[in-house]
């Protein structure tokens, strides 16, 4: 039985993230945010996976069944493999999460929309330093700080 659990093990490390995904992702938006669908198309071609977007008129609701803290709201709310991500949350570091699950941690949020984050890039415009923040029931840290 060992055996098996290692030769699981090793075939998720070797297997690209997304390759075992079971279906699309899904987002729920305020009605008609543009740089949700900037940030959606960014998943898409990173995760190889389709994303559902819902103009969700209640996303509070939505946000406050998924855990996510109201301070660190944004315009959309995304699930993922069972984890949640609020916001313009880059890649990566969504990647990094659902490979290594950190105890506690139902998801990852940068609240507002912090410019250059994903979706957020305009050109002529200075990003803006910001964190991601993991949050989880009685779990809150900084995830990753992106920026100067």
């Amino acid at each position: 039985m060992d055996r098996f659990r290692l030769l699981a093990a090793a075939l998720a490390v070797a297997t690209p993230a997304g390759a075992l995904a079971a279906g699309p992702v899904l987002m729920h938006r305020d009605p008609g945010c543009p740089c949700c669908e900037k940030w959606a198309q960014q998943v898409k071609a990173q995760f190889g996976r389709a994303v559902r977007v819902v103009d969700d008129a209640k996303r509070p609701t939505f946000m406050k069944a998924r855990g996510v803290p109201q301070d660190l709201a944004s315009c959309h709310t995304a699930i993922i493999d069972g984890m949640t991500f609020e916001g313009h949350v880059p890649i990566a570091d969504m990647k990094r999460a659902l490979a290594t699950h950190p105890k506690g941690v139902t998801g990852l949020a940068v609240a507002g929309m912090p410019m250059g984050s994903p979706g957020m890039e305009m050109p002529g415009m200075t990003a803006q330093a910001y964190d991601v923040v993991a949050f989880g029931p009685g779990v809150r840290r900084v995830f990753a700080h992106h920026g100067a």
